[in-house]
Order: structure tokens, then C-alpha cells, then sequence
């Protein structure tokens, strides 16, 4: 039998219309008269838009609708309920004859929090023209938030100005709402301002300003702030501690934090589940698992922050097992714990780990990869030098009509550049039409990696084009531009106006890479000149700039000494030992070489191992020094010795001075020098892929010279274009020739 369906909602009717009072001398008298009538009283039951529509459509029939009261009641629900639609508010707004100030302010407040908030602005410009009312102390809380999510500096100023104008300028909640402006702005001093002058401070105002220095990067105000308040006697909440563990967690201050739980407890505020988790981070960030697992096995509720959070600082210890435990302990497995684990193991340098959970993610169908799990594995494809992968993501996006945002676009842009094709990391960036500083400081590096200097410097000319204000990171890619090709008197000038035109204040990065622009170019004085000028104490990456020039032009003397600033900073530094060790070898200096490799074994610190990768029908294959543990090792050796014949043909002769032991023997030095990772990761790209391919590898350490040679010559000899990835850069081997002109 079939069951009709029933009323969605069970409206009132009106037998005559004739009983309802006049609504516009009824308006007139009291705006709030028809408040009690049951049909606006369904309006607050409604659990869709469906049901909404209905009641508008009754409204309208009975001329309901055009009294601003009642239709301020339904554009509020249309625009502010869980069901809300701003297509359909919009739609019932414009069909308002004369809306109040709470209709304007209900729609401008919809599309401040909505995806779109300079439509609020539009709508606000609307009201001053077609509006009688003048925008009051609800509007400008609305107007400001639609600011700070533009992060429209201009335009919030001049709302600060009307806010004065209007004599509202002592109005707490648009003063708390000009202090988060500012903040999200990145003027922390103007927010500041506000917060010192405010007349009068309730709890969200000082919560604010703590926020605001805690997000601005500046941990220690906020704890300065937060013991001013507790002098005030001003009583915090469960907002004002989630400010201040975030603040001990940028610190790594581990004692604070415990004595900031503590407080928490003393004080009995609000331990809610958001506020533990909080806890659980600190002592992460902090570095301190026991604490975390003390707190973990101790909270009466958990959700997937808590697991993800425990997870993460196993990771962050390098504890995978531990992290994994935790991973396969979670009662539900959904995205964010895959993606927790994913970007454990690739922000920790294990992207080998971070693939194979991918992999593991993708067979078991218990959840489906988001953004946040391409962004990681495309990072891991990335560091590995894994394009097979990285490609296939990027098509995965594609017929999935995964929109391609600015974190993505950066992402895949990043991947091809490190894997060694720029070609189509320009075509992802002229196909996507909206760029952010970081999609454009992504493909400046990549042009940077690759030699491309002046196609670097033009790509950041054009950014200029596009109105897109530089950053640090933006300006750390186009000095290491300027490094990689040689470009010394470009990269003073672009270092010189960071801070004077583009109001950038040079940073440690900064200084580090006009150390090596420098360097590299043989300036080593001036390059220490520089160095002894900085506003700031050098940095471990500053000397190891310096030292490393000083590996390229054999400077012993300097080197000792940029060695020992740099290992005054970080005594565990194997790198530094390593690069003073390899100038000695170069200069013949063996035993100060025995002395240096004796202090490392004293000291436990042990060389990095050179490692070489190379992709092949997307499974990496990796090879260390004189490595025969590869399945195809026989026939690897076998074309290493026709290479090495064929080289000996045309009159190559091994540069042994890049060989940094003592040897006596010259064949035994030859033979040394043919088992670089790097020269086992060619020959298997010659016997595994096919002769059209590009031989791609990923090398951990710089590339020594004699390796260098033997690419540029293989690369002839077998008419094969090489690309070698090597800590610092790119180099494309063609015909004999290398993309760095010799030059890194």
C-alpha cells in the first residue's frame, strides 16, 4: 500500500487574510510585532532548505514576507543555519523591499566566514548606498573579519578610521576584532597598539593578543602577556591556555609547560578534550614522549588528535616502531591518522617509509587520500627522486577533479623540479591560473636547482608583474639562484633591497647564501667580511657556507677556522669534519686527515655514507660505495668495466686527487674511484632503461669531480642524457657537456 508522504513541516493557515493587522502601520509601531506568530516560530524547527522554501513561499502568500522583522528571521536562517544556503539568502535578501540593519549585518556576517568574504565588503557598499540605516557596533566586527581573511590591510585602516568616526572606538568587541586584523595582517605592532589602548579589556581581549603573538612568531610576548594578565587578575580561560601551551611549544620551554599543567589542574579550567590534546602537543614539540604517554594513558577521552599527536612525537624521537604501535592501535583508521604517519616519515627523512604507507593506504580501502596525504607523498616522490610516482599522483588529481589549490600546485611543481623535469613543472605552473608567493618561490627554485639563473631572475620579475610581494623564502630561492650560475653582483643587488624595496629584513638563510654566492666566485675574504658584519651571531649553516667554498678554492687556513666556529655551534656536526678532512686530503695534509677521522671515532660521530638512487619502472633502487648487493650486480660490474674500458680508449685518465683516503697503489686508486654510488647508479641506468630515457639520479652528497668527468664523458660515449640530483643542485649531462658549466 502505498503511504503518501507527509508534510514537511505543518504550516498554520490563515482562513482570511483581512485578520492580520496592516503590516506596514503594524511595522511602523513595532518592528517586533508579528514576532509571536507560529509560522516564524517553524522557522527555528527547519533542518533544511527545503522546508525554509515552504515557509517563504507561505510568507509571501500572505504578505508576511515584507515586514523586516519576519523576513530578517528567515534570511537569518537561509544565510547562519547548519543548512545554510547564500545562493538561496542572497536570493531572499534581494526580494526584501526595505531590509533593517540586522538583515544587512545577517548577510554581511555570512559571507565574512564564508569562502568568499569580499562579497561581504560588496554588500556592505550596497547598504551605504540603498540604506537608511548607518552601519552599527554588529556590523564593523563583521566587516573587520572580512579584512582579516582577505588579509586586506588597506581596507581594514579605513574601517578603523569609521569605527572612530562613528564614536566606536571604545567598543571591546570590534577593538578584539581590529587586534586579530592586525595580527592576521602580519602588523603585530598595530594590533599591539590597539590592545594597549583599549579603554577597557575583557578575557577574549587579552586572549587576542596572545594569539595573535603565539601565530606572529613571537612565544616570548605571549608568556610576557600572560603573566601580565595574571598580575591584572584577570581570570583565564580554557582560549588563554591553548594560546600559552602553544607558546612553550614554540619555545621547547619542556618546564614551563609542565608547570602551565599544573596551573591548569590547580585551577580547574575547562580540561575539555581540546585543551589535553594541546598538552599532548607541548610535550611533543617539546620533545618529551614520557610526558605525552603519562597524559596520553591518563585522559578519559581521546579522539584521533589525541592518537595522531602521540604518533607524530614517536615519529619525531625516531621511534617508528613505537609510532607505528600507535597507528595500528587506532580504534578508526580514517585519512587524518594515515596522513599523520605519511607525513611523520617524510618530514623525518624517511620517504622510502612514507611511499610504502601510501602504498599501503591505497590497498586497503579503509580511506581515500585527500590533499593533505598528496602533499606529503608527493614531498616523499620529491626527496627519493620517484617522478613514476609523483606523475601518477598528478594524473590521480586530474580524474578525480581534485582542484588544483596553491599548497598542491607548489607540491607537484616541487616534485618535478626535484625529479629532475622542469619542462613539465613550467607547464603545472602556467596552467593553473591562480599563483601564491609560494607557487611562485616553488618555481624559482626549481629554475635555481637546475642552473637556470637568469630564467630565474626573470621568472621573479615577472612575480613583480603580478603583484605578488616577495618573501624570505622567495628571496632565499633567487640568491641560491644567483649561487648555482655565478651570478655575484645580481646577487648583491637582489640582498641589498630585500629589506630597503621590498621590506624584507635579511635573515640567518639569507646571509648564509651571499656567503656562498660569494664564496663559490673565490671572494673568500669578503665573504667573511660579510660574515663578521651580520646583525646576528652567525649561524652553523653561515660557517658551513663558508666552508665548503673554502673545500672549492683549497683555502686550508680559513677553512680551520670557519671549522671551528661551526663546531662551536653544533660539536656533532660529522659534515664539518668530513669537508675540513677532504681539503686536507687535497692538499696532501694525511696526517691531520688521521687526526681529524681518530677525533670522529673518539666522539662516535661516523661519515655519511654516499648514496646514489635511481627510479626504474617506479621501484627505487639505491647503491653505495663499492655496494654488490643488488640482484643485477654481475651485470652492473660488467658495465662498469666496459665503461671503464671505452673511457680508457678516448684517453680519460681518473682524477685521483678526488679520492680523499691515502692510497698507494694507482690501480687500487682507480678501482676506489670506479665504486662511487654514483657511477653504480649509471651503469644500472644503462643496462635497465631504455636508450630514448633519461637516466635520473639522486645523489645524498655533493658529486665528487672525478664523477663529474665520467658523467659528462658517458653521456657522449653512450649518447644519453644523465640528470644528477646531488645535495646542492642539478646537473644535465649531455653530449659531453654539464648544465653547470663546471660551476658548483
Amino acid at each position: 500500500m502505498a503511504i503518501p508522504n507527509p508534510c514537511l513541516v505543518s504550516l498554520p493557515r490563515y482562513p482570511s487574510f483581512q485578520r492580520i493587522p496592516t503590516l506596514y502601520s503594524a511595522t511602523l509601531r513595532d518592528d517586533r510585532y508579528f514576532a509571536n506568530l507560529p509560522i516564524l516560530s517553524l522557522i527555528d524547527q527547519c533542518s533544511e532548505t527545503k522546508q525554509l522554501n515552504q515557509i517563504h513561499a507561505q510568507m509571501l502568500r500572505t504578505a508576511l514576507f515584507f515586514d523586516p522583522f519576519s523576513a530578517s528571521r528567515l534570511l537569518a536562517a537561509a544565510a547562519l543555519s547548519s543548512f545554510s544556503s547564500l545562493d538561496y539568502a542572497l536570493k531572499v535578501f534581494d526580494q526584501i523591499p526595505h531590509p533593517n540593519l540586522y538583515s544587512w549585518n545577517t548577510l554581511i556576517r555570512a559571507y565574512a566566514s564564508s569562502s568568499n568574504p569580499h562579497q561581504s565588503l560588496l554588500i556592505f557598499l550596497r547598504m551605504l548606498h540603498q540604506s537608511a540605516d548607518f552601519p552599527d557596533k554588529f556590523t564593523f566586527p563583521f566587516l573587520i573579519k572580512a579584512a582579516s581573511e582577505l588579509e586586506d590591510l588597506f581596507t581594514g585602516k579605513v574601517f578603523h578610521g569609521m569605527v572612530i568616526k562613528v564614536s566606536l572606538g571604545s567598543d571591546v568587541f570590534i577593538l578584539n576584532s581590529l587586534i586579530h586584523f592586525y595580527a592576521k595582517c602580519g602588523e603585530l605592532g598595530l594590533g599591539y597598539r590597539v590592545f594597549v589602548n583599549m579603554p577597557r579589556r575583557d578575557v577574549v581581549s587579552w586572549n587576542s593578543m596572545i594569539t595573535a603573538f603565539v601565530q606572529g612568531g613571537c612565544p616570548e610576548e605571549a608568556l610576557q602577556l600572560f603573566w601580565e594578565m595574571e598580575m591584572k587578575n584577570v581570570k583565564p580561560n580554557h582560549i588563554t591556555m591553548l594560546g600559552v601551551l602553544s607558546a612553550c611549544a614554540k619555545k621547547l620551554d619542556l618546564e614551563f609547560g609542565r608547570w602551565v599543567q599544573s596551573y591548569i589542574e590547580r585551577k580547574r579550567i575547562g580540561e575539555n578534550l581540546i585543551l589535553r590534546n594541546a598538552m599532548l602537543d607541548m610535550y611533543t614539540k617539546c620533545g618529551s614522549v614520557e610526558d605525552a604517554k603519562r597524559l596520553f594513558d591518563n585522559m578519559p577521552e581521546k579522539d584521533v588528535v589525541s592518537w595522531t599527536t602521540m604518533l607524530v612525537g614517536y615519529a619525531k624521537i625516531g621511534n617508528y616502531d613505537a609510532a607505528r604501535g600507535i597507528f595500528d592501535a587506532l580504534p578508526n583508521q580514517d585519512i587524518a591518522a594515515w596522513n599523520a604517519l605519511i607525513s611523520a616519515y617524510e618530514q623525518c627523512g624517511k620517504p622510502k617509509e612514507a611511499l610504502k604507507l601510501f602504498h599501503e593506504l591505497q590497498l586497503s580501502k579503509t580511506a581515500k587520500p585527500d590533499e593533505v596525504t598528496l602533499v606529503s607523498t608527493l614531498s616523499a616522490c620529491a626527496q627519493l627522486g620517484a617522478m613514476d610516482l609523483g606523475g601518477w599522483i598528478h594524473v590521480y588529481i586530474k580524474k578525480q577533479g581534485m582542484k588544483l589549490n596553491c599548497h598542491l600546485t607548489t607540491s607537484i611543481i616541487d616534485m618535478y623540479c626535484k625529479c629532475g623535469d622542469l619542462q613539465k613543472a613550467i607547464v603545472v605552473f602556467h596552467s593553473v591560473e591562480r599563483k601564491d608567493v609560494f607557487v611562485w618561490s616553488a618555481m624559482i627554485a626549481g629554475l635555481a636547482m637546475h642552473g637556470h639563473g637568469k630564467d630565474a631572475i626573470h621568472m621573479f620579475l615577472k612575480m613583480q608583474e603580478a603583484k605578488i610581494k616577495p618573501n624570505a623564502v622567495t628571496f632565499t630561492n633567487i640568491l641560491c639562484a644567483c649561487s648555482h650560475a655565478g651570478l655575484v653582483e645580481e646577487g648583491r643587488t637582489f640582498f641589498n633591497s630585500m629589506e630597503l624595496v621590498y621590506g624584507v629584513l635579511p635573515g640567518v638563510n639569507h646571509y648564509a647564501c651571499m656567503v656562498d654566492i660569494l664564496g663559490r666566485a673565490g671572494l673568500l675574504e669578503e665573504a667573511l667580511e660579510l660574515i663578521e658584519k651580520m646583525p646576528m651571531a652567525p649561524a652553523a649553516s653561515v660557517w658551513g657556507a663558508l666552508l665548503g667554498a673554502c673545500t672549492i678554492h683549497e683555502n686550508v687556513e680559513l677553512a680551520e677556522r670557519a671549522c671551528s666556529c661551526l663546531l662551536e655551534l653544533e660539536p656533532r656536526n660529522h659534515g664539518a669534519y668530513v669537508l675540513l678532512s677532504n681539503i686536507y686530503a687535497k692538499a696532501g695534509k694525511w696526517d691531520r686527515v688521521s687526526r681529524l677521522r681518530k677525533l670522529m671515532r673518539d666522539v662516535g660521530l661516523k661519515k655519511e655514507p654516499g648514496c646514489s638512487s635511481i627510479e626504474v619502472d617506479g621501484i627505487v633502487h639505491e647503491f653505495l660505495v663499492g655496494d654488490n648487493t643488488h640482484s643485477s650486480s654481475k651485470k652492473i660490474y660488467a658495465k662498469l668495466d666496459e665503461i671503464a674500458a671505452r673511457l680508457e680508449i678516448i684517453g680519460y685518465v681518473p682524477n685521483k686527487s678526488h679520492l680523499l683516503q691515502l692510497v698507494e697503489e694507482d690501480d687500487v686508486k682507480e678501482q676506489a674511484l670506479l665504486l662511487h654510488s654514483e657511477k653504480l647508479a649509471i651503469a644500472f641506468g644503462l643496462i635497465s632503461t631504455g636508450q630514448s630515457q633519461p637516466i635520473r639520479i639522486v645523489k645524498n652528497l655533493r658529486v665528487c669531480g672525478d664523477c663529474h668527468s665520467v658523467a659528462k664523458l658517458v653521456s657522449k660515449l653512450y649518447d644519453r642524457e644523465i640528470l644528477l640530483r646531488d645535495r646542492y643542485r642539478f646537473h644535465h649531462f649531455r653530449e659531453g657537456h654539464c648544465s653547470c658549466m663546471d660551476y658548483w
